[in-house]
């Protein structure tokens, strides 16, 4: 960490596998770190080459893969995640869905045991990318 007459500056990292294209097409990293503090940027649950998986389960639990794989670009993981935005295509009228919100919970509680972090849940008309189901953004304090 590099620092200026005490302030801590900024280190941006890039998700490897599909972080690059995203710097290169969209000119955004996926993480910062400012001491001991972790900021990602929203990531959605697609592969390497940007492409969804058909069933949304299946979509939330990729998602969580990849704030996984940023975590650790910059030196952090799901046990550090203090806070949780994420924001959803609603499948219900008047909700985000139950079907959005079981594997949520399902993911925290398997990737974070006991802790629970703060956590917003979104309902928005659409996403980044076409086809885009849901988007997770997460702070991590470590050590």
């Amino acid at each position: 960490m590099k620092s200026i007459e005490g302030n801590t500056m900024p280190e941006f990292f890039v998700t490897p596998g599909y972080g690059p294209k995203h710097l290169d097409a969209l000119h955004y990293t996926q993480a910062v770190r400012i001491g001991d503090r972790v900021e990602i940027s929203g990531q959605g649950g697609w592969d390497d080459n940007t492409v969804f998986p058909e069933s949304l389960e299946d979509e939330i639990v990729q998602a969580f893969e990849n704030v996984e794989r940023t975590l650790a670009t910059a030196g952090a993981s799901w046990t550090d995640v203090v806070a949780v935005d994420s924001f959803h295509i609603p499948t219900a009228p008047d909700t985000i869905g139950d079907d959005h919100t079981k594997v949520m919970v399902e993911q925290f509680r398997k990737r974070m045991g006991d802790r629970a972090p703060i956590w917003t849940q979104i309902g928005v008309a659409a996403l980044g990318a076409p086809g885009m189901r849901v988007e997770i953004r997460a702070t991590a304090i470590t050590g």
